[in-house]
């Protein structure tokens, strides 16, 4: 099993950051590429970001390219979502979650098999 813990949520003005982040424990030696997903009310969980076991590649959601960075140490097996410039429609549950280790890399969250709890970014205008 493997355990993810996010962070790091909160409330924020329109242009404002937030940083997340995931901790991950248990069998961690068993995953592979960890990825963001994010959850309005309403709507279908979201493909944010994904990144590499090694974080040697990356890759986002068009909504989110180019303000939002997602980087991981493996030292202490924690991921991290850095946003910038955030708009109101970035408002959302906030999810990590980790695909086994060997699968290809994948924007599906089908395709992700250990998931955290969620934390809830807002983004007021």
């Amino acid at each position: 099993q493997v355990q993810l813990v996010e962070s790091g949520g909160g409330s924020v003005q329109a242009g404002g950051s937030l940083r997340l982040s995931c901790a991950a424990s248990g069998r961690t030696f068993s995953t592979g590429g960890m990825g963001w997903f994010r959850q309005a009310p309403g709507k279908d969980r979201e493909f944010v970001a994904r990144i590499s076991r090694s974080g040697g590649s990356t890759r986002y959601g068009d909504s989110v390219k180019g303000r939002f960075t997602i980087s991981r140490n493996n030292a202490d097996n924690t991921v991290y979502l850095q946003m910038n410039s955030l708009k109101p429609e970035d408002t959302a549950i906030y999810y990590c979650a980790t695909q086994p280790s060997g699968y290809s890399s994948s924007d599906s969250p089908r395709d992700y098999t250990y998931w955290g709890q969620g934390t809830q970014v807002t983004v007021s205008s």
